[in-house]
């Protein structure tokens, strides 16, 4: 089956992989976010770290994630230009199960105007047509309260409680399981 990560589109914004001429809009991004929110936001990061060989590698490495249908990144842009954070889709199985997991982040100088929700409903869109996943799973912190927001509004659908699932910052959490079929 031939998965192709196509650019995606709504009213407002442009999801898409990044190009080398992004490094501006994506450092100019970076450096205009807020210090951290919440536990699971993590606020602005030092600037100077990011060099355009850096950007430039790291667009290699998004690269090769997808040519081995490992994960798929879409940045997400407003039409106007501005960078405003990302979302990928990352293979769990194949096979019977064409079964993907979610990832979004929004820089939280762009939070409450819906983007989260516009650019997870796009993501889906493209995991069920492009990337062809018949499942796609978003594991979510218990108190990961915006994150759970932005999954509901976007029509995902809660399943359950893993419990000590992902391994993070030195300990297994629990996590909220939300799905979406296609």
């Amino acid at each position: 089956m031939d998965f192709q990560q196509k650019n995606r589109g709504t009213e407002r914004l442009i999801l898409r992989p990044l190009h080398p001429d992004d490094f501006e809009s994506y450092r100019q991004a970076l450096s205009e976010r807020k210090s951290s929110q919440h536990l699971y936001d993590p606020g602005r990061p030092e600037i100077s770290r990011l060099t355009k060989p850096k950007f430039m590698d790291m667009i290699q490495q998004r690269k090769k994630m997808k040519e081995t249908d490992s994960t798929y990144v879409y940045d997400i842009f407003h039409k106007d230009g501005n960078h405003l954070g990302h979302a990928d889709i990352t293979t769990l199985i194949r096979e019977e199960f064409q079964w993907g997991m979610l990832g979004y982040m929004i820089h939280n100088q762009h939070w409450n105007r819906g983007f989260g929700k516009e650019a997870v409903q796009e993501i889906l869109c493209a995991a069920f047509e492009d990337l062809h996943f018949h499942r796609i799973e978003a594991h979510i912190n218990i108190d990961n309260y915006p994150s759970i927001s932005i999954a509901e509004k976007a029509g995902m659908t809660y399943e359950c409680v893993r419990r000590r699932f992902i391994h993070e910052n030195g300990a297994w959490t629990d996590n909220l399981v939300y799905y979406k079929n296609a």
